[in-house]
C-alpha cells in the first residue's frame, strides 16, 4: 500500500492532494496513510483485502470513502477521525449485527451508507430500524426510507437538462455561424468593390495624367513649330538685304 500512495502522489505533497485511489492494492490494514493528506476529501479502498481498519488517520476533510469488496467485521469507530463523512460504501464485507454499525451515530453529516452483500442486512425489519439508528442517513443501499431511488431520478433530471442545456447551445452556436458566415460573405463583397472601384479610379486617374501630358506635348510642338517658321522667316529677311548688298557692292567693283 505504501508504495501505491508513493505512485499515485505524483510529486505531490500531501496537502495537495483531494482524491486518492488505493483500490486493489493487497494490504489487511491501512499502511503508509498519515495524518499529513489534511485536504483528502474522496478515499477509495476498494477490494483491498483489509481486516481491520487499524490505522487509519486523521483525515478532517474526508466526505467519500469507498470500503467495498474487503473483510472488514468490526472497528467502524476508528473512522471517528474523519468526523464530515458523507457518502460510505462497506458492500461486500463481513458485517452481521446492527451493535457493528453503532459507531456510526457520531458521524453527524453522513447521508449515504451502503451495506449490500454484508449479513446485516438479512436482519428483521433491518432497513428501518437503521434509517432510526441514523437519523441523518438518506439513501441505504442505493434507497431512501421510502424505497425510492431519488437520487437517480434526481440525476436523470439533471443529465436531460445537461443534454437541453447542450442542444441550445449547439443550436446557438450553428446560428451565429451562419450569421458570422453571411457577414463575411458581405465583408468580402465589399472589399471586392472597392477594390475594384479603387482600380477604376486609378485608370481613369492615369488616363487624365495621359491625357494631359499630351496636350502638353502638343502644345510644346507647335510652339517649335511656330519658333522654327520665325527663325525661317527671320532668315529670309536677312538674306534679302545681303543679297542685295552684295549686288551692289559687285556693281560698284564693276563700275
Amino acid at each position: 500500500m505504501e508504495k501505491r500512495i508513493e505512485l499515485e502522489k505524483r510529486g505531490r505533497t500531501p496537502d495537495q492532494i483531494h482524491e486518492l485511489n488505493l483500490d486493489n492494492c493487497r494490504s489487511t490494514s491501512i499502511e503508509g496513510l498519515t495524518d499529513e493528506f489534511t485536504n483528502l476529501r474522496s478515499l477509495s479502498l476498494i477490494n483491498v483485502g483489509l481486516t481491520s481498519l487499524k490505522g487509519f488517520p486523521k483525515l478532517p476533510n474526508l466526505q467519500k470513502l469507498e470500503l467495498s469488496d474487503n473483510r472488514i467485521s468490526n472497528g467502524l469507530n476508528l473512522l471517528h477521525t474523519s468526523p464530515n463523512l458523507t457518502n460510505l460504501n462497506l458492500s461486500g464485507n463481513k458485517i452481521k449485527d446492527l451493535e457493528t454499525l453503532e459507531p456510526l451515530k457520531e458521524f453527524e453529516h453522513l447521508k449515504s451508507l451502503d451495506l449490500f452483500n454484508n449479513e446485516v442486512t438479512c436482519i428483521e425489519n433491518y432497513r428501518e430500524r437503521l434509517f432510526k439508528l441514523l437519523p441523518s442517513l438518506e439513501y441505504l443501499d442505493g434507497f431512501d426510507a421510502k424505497e425510492q431511488e431519488a437520487d437517480d431520478s434526481e440525476q436523470e433530471n439533471d443529465s436531460v437538462n445537461g443534454n437541453e442545456e447542450e442542444e441550445s447551445d449547439e443550436d446557438g452556436e450553428g446560428e451565429g455561424g451562419e450569421e458570422d458566415d453571411d457577414e463575411e460573405v458581405e465583408d468580402e463583397e465589399v472589399g471586392l468593390e472597392a477594390v475594384y472601384k479603387e482600380n477604376l479610379d486609378e485608370e481613369s486617374e492615369g488616363d487624365d495624367y495621359e491625357g494631359e501630358g499630351s496636350e502638353e506635348e502638343e502644345d510644346e510642338d507647335i510652339e517649335e513649330e511656330e519658333s522654327f517658321q520665325a527663325d525661317a522667316d527671320t532668315t529670309e529677311d536677312d538674306s534679302t538685304p545681303r543679297g542685295k548688298k552684295r549686288k551692289h557692292e559687285g556693281e560698284e567693283e564693276v563700275n
